[in-house]
C-alpha cells in the first residue's frame, strides 16, 4: 500500500505520530465519522503548512496535532464556545491528579479488590487474545499505564493511547520517553468516550482500565465502543462495583439516582447493570471476574 499522502504532497510520516500511516485510516472525524484518509486518492487534508491540523475532507472541521497527541475532540480548538464539563471530568484534567496517578493513586485500589498492576494486565491480555496482531485502543488510558506496557508486548500492530485529560496524556509522553517506547505501533489521541474517533467496525480491541465508573454516560460509551468494534472484536473493562452486598442493592440503588443526580459524579453499576448495558448495546458472551468491589468484565460484538 502507498504511504497516504498530505493534501500538499507531504507524507503522513511528518506529522508528530510516527505510526504506519496505513493505521490512520482508523481514524475518524468525530462528527462525521468518516476516515481522514480520502479513499479515493489516499490523502491526509493539511490546514496549516507545519502540519499542525488535519482536516475531515467531509464537515471541514481542523483538528490539532501538538506533537505530543491528536485533539479530536469536538469542542477541540474552539475560540468562543466553553463547553461545561461536570466536575470530576475537570478533575481528571488536572496536574495534580494527573502526576499522581501512578504515583500511589491507582495502587490504590487494591483497597477495592483491584488484583495489582501485574495480575490485571495478565487478565486483561487472556480475555483480549482474539485482538492478536490488530488495533487496540486503550480508552480512558489516564497516564498510560496500560497502554505503554501494550505497545511493549507487541501483541498489537496499533495501540491507541485515548484518554480526554491533555495533563493524563502529557505525562503518558513523558513516560514513553523515560521508557525508551518506540511509538511506531503507538499513538496518542485525545478524545471523548462518547463520541470515538474511529471508523465503524474498525477496531480489533477496546480496553479500559478502571474507567467506567468515571464515564458520565456509560450506555453512550459502551455504544460507541460496539459502534467501533470490528465482528469479533472484544471490549475487556475493570471498574468498581457497588453491589458487593445483594441485600443493599435497591437501597444504593436510590442513593446512587440522587447522588449523581445532584453531583455528576462516580456511576457505580451492578454486575447485572454491566451485563445488560453490553447486551443492550448488541454485545455478547459477557463474561465477569469479581473480586469484593473490582470486576472484569469482557464482551465480544458478534460476527
Amino acid at each position: 500500500m502507498a504511504e497516504p499522502l498530505l493534501s500538499n504532497g507531504i507524507p503522513t510520516s511528518s506529522l508528530a505520530v510516527e505510526a504506519n500511516p496505513e493505521d490512520l485510516v482508523h481514524l475518524a472525524c468525530p462528527i462525521c465519522y468518516r476516515s481522514f484518509i480520502d479513499q479515493n486518492n489516499s490523502s491526509l487534508s493539511i490546514t496549516s503548512a507545519d502540519g499542525s491540523c488535519i482536516e475531515c475532507h467531509a464537515c471541514k472541521k481542523a483538528y490539532l496535532n501538538n506533537g505530543i497527541y491528536l485533539d479530536l475532540t469536538i469542542a477541540g480548538g474552539l475560540k468562543e464556545y466553553d463547553q461545561t464539563l461536570p466536575f470530576l471530568t475537570e478533575f481528571f484534567r488536572g496536574r495534580l491528579i494527573s502526576y499522581l496517578y501512578e504515583r500511589g493513586w491507582r495502587q490504590s485500589f487494591r483497597w477495592g479488590g483491584f488484583p495489582g498492576l501485574q495480575r490485571e494486565l495478565e487478565m486483561a491480555k487472556y480475555y483480549l487474545r482474539p485482538a492478536k496482531g490488530g488495533t487496540i485502543v486503550d480508552a480512558s488510558c489516564g497516564s498510560g499505564l496500560f497502554s505503554r506496557r501494550f505497545a511493549k508486548s507487541g501483541m498489537y500492530s496499533l495501540v491507541v493511547a485515548l484518554d480526554f485529560s491533555e495533563n493524563m496524556l502529557q505525562h503518558c509522553n513523558k513516560f514513553i520517553k523515560q521508557e525508551g517506547i518506540s511509538k511506531k505501533n503507538l499513538i496518542l489521541v485525545r478524545a471523548d468516550i462518547s463520541r470515538l474517533p474511529f471508523v465503524s467496525s474498525s477496531i480489533d480491541a477496546v480496553h479500559a482500565g478502571a474507567a467506567l465508573h468515571c464515564w458520565s454516560s456509560p450506555s453512550a460509551a459502551v455504544a460507541e465502543i460496539s459502534r467501533i468494534l470490528r465482528p469479533g472484536g472484544v471490549f475487556v473493562a475493570t471498574t468498581f462495583i457497588f453491589d458487593a452486598i445483594p441485600i443493599a442493592v435497591p437501597v444504593l440503588r436510590m442513593l446512587r439516582k440522587f447522588y449523581i443526580g445532584n453531583s455528576s459524579n462516580y456511576i457505580f453499576l451492578s454486575e447485572g447493570e454491566l451485563k445488560d448495558l453490553c447486551q443492550a448495546c448488541g454485545l455478547v458472551d459477557v463474561t465477569c471476574i469479581r473480586n469484593r468491589l473490582f470486576v472484569m468484565i469482557s464482551a465480544t460484538k458478534p460476527s
